[in-house]
């Protein structure tokens, strides 16, 4: 396979986080797919599912630079991409770069701070620099944002504004381990923290690589009209207040890219898009407030819509055109 590169550093990656993470397959897959196509991740849990430990394996299995912010409602912008102060010794101003100067930062508990705050990462997750004084700087390649928040429904929590919902690429949920793996967790963490444990595997070079090979993923007319079908029908949707922009649609294609190698193949179908629509598209709607208070939730409509859209005949899908 053409792309065989990008297939076996993911797998080398994810069996290495799998020697600490009991179960999850799907997040994981889903964390990768947002490093290779240079997205950033927003992981949705209670306390204590395991956010944390998962951004940090991801980190700790590539040779990056990693940071982590701990996000309180006292934390400050220039906390985040540092400041000028002046160095009496020397005279003069010097920069002192923030935690945002790295490949791989963990925003953990992200809604626990000032939407003020919050909103200083925007420039950093779209442009991939930071501007500081008037002065622009670029950031280090690979970069992504790995941000850990609490339902908003915990107390002490600010909602992320939707321009800054928009930068992640996926809204992810963890969810409750299984029995059995409940178990697995219990056994494997009793003796000792297997996170201390796990290698380096893959180098940023070779992410670097992915992030610009992956686009050569062939994708036909038909899934591009399917996509775009899939966006504009969340425009539509009677409980939908705000639908999907066009940046989510360019992240649905990104993500269905990188999935489809996951599987092996070098073209996109529809079951990849599928899979993709649910973490890609749920934040990026605003459901109406009537049905939000009935409980109603946007991966509901994403399920309505992908069951309305009618799926491209699957025979035309990987012939080339021209």
């Amino acid at each position: 396979m053409q792309f065989s590169h990008i297939y076996d550093l993911a797998q080398r990656v994810k069996a290495n986080i799998r020697r600490v993470i009991v179960g999850k397959e799907e997040i994981i897959d889903l964390l990768l797919v947002s490093l290779i196509s240079s997205g950033h991740v927003l992981l949705e849990d209670v306390p204590g599912m395991g956010k944390t430990l998962l951004a940090k394996c991801l980190a700790k299995s590539l040779d990056c630079d990693f940071k982590r912010i701990q996000f309180t409602p006292d934390l400050l912008p220039s906390d985040i991409s540092g400041i000028n102060y002046f160095n009496q010794k020397l005279g003069e101003f010097q920069f002192r770069p923030g935690p945002i100067f790295t490949n791989i930062l963990l925003a953990d508990e992200i809604n626990r701070a000032t939407p003020r705050t919050q909103s200083s990462l925007l420039e950093c997750m779209e442009e991939r620099q930071v501007t500081i004084d008037g002065e622009t700087m670029k950031l280090k390649r690979p970069f992504m944002v790995i941000a850990t928040q609490n339902p908003v429904e915990i107390q002490g929590t600010f909602p992320l504004p939707e321009a800054q919902l928009d930068r992640f690429l996926m809204k992810v949920y963890m969810g409750y381990p299984t029995t059995e793996e409940g178990v697995e967790i219990l056994m494997r963490f009793k003796e000792q923290n297997p996170f201390e444990d796990i290698p380096c595997v893959a180098t940023g070079d070779e992410v670097i690589n992915a992030q610009q090979d992956y686009v050569k993923v062939y994708v036909c007319r038909d899934i591009i009209r399917y996509i775009v079908s899939i966006v504009e029908m969340t425009r539509k949707h009677n409980d939908v207040h705000l639908g999907v922009s066009p940046r989510g649609s360019q992240a649905l294609l990104k993500a269905a890219q990188v999935y489809a190698i996951l599987q092996g193949r070098d073209y996109v179908i529809p079951d990849d898009v599928k899979a993709m629509a649910k973490p890609v598209l749920r934040h990026r709607m605003i459901l109406r407030s009537a049905i939000a208070i009935k409980g109603s939730q946007a991966d509901d409509v994403i399920d309505y819509i992908l069951k309305e859209v009618p799926v491209p005949a699957e025979e035309q899908l990987w012939k080339r055109e021209g």
